[in-house]
């Protein structure tokens, strides 16, 4: 019923042994449900990357329209995948950016012990000046 063949419902029918309404009846069912997405799995998305990287931009959207894919979808793939080949090398943070995060991280310690500090010290006058209230209230009671 589909090309290449575009062979009638009736011979169709008569070949599988199904009658020609029901055959048309199915067929416009399939055709009045939405297009369900194709699944991917991840050897068919390396596949579909490996397949689309030697390609042009105009090559990969065709390949993309053919093959129900948004050619964002390709991208995504593409950049899952070097990440999964990617060493762990390639992933830690260069010596530089490390030795920055070291003095980065001295000097917030730094400030929180002077903070700390500070804490401690308004505490401790706070808590002075409480008993030293405490203090000369009962003397003026007596």
């Amino acid at each position: 019923m589909l090309p290449p063949e575009s062979a009638s419902a009736q011979d169709v029918g008569r070949e599988i042994g199904v009658g020609a309404d029901t055959l048309e009846r199915w067929r416009s069912e399939a055709l009045s449900q939405p297009w369900r997405e194709k699944v991917w799995t991840a050897a068919a998305r390396f596949d579909a990357v490996l397949t689309t990287a030697a390609m042009d931009e105009n090559a990969k959207g065709a390949w993309c329209r053919a093959n129900g894919v948004y050619l964002k979808d390709l991208n995504v793939w593409r950049q899952s995948a070097t990440q999964a080949l990617a060493t762990p090398e390639e992933e830690r943070a260069s010596p530089k950016q490390t030795k920055q995060d070291r003095r980065r991280i001295k000097e917030l310690e730094r400030d929180l012990r002077r903070k700390n500090a500070a804490l401690a010290e308004t505490t401790a006058l706070l808590v002075l000046s409480k008993k030293l209230e405490a203090i000369f209230q009962r003397g003026e009671d007596e």
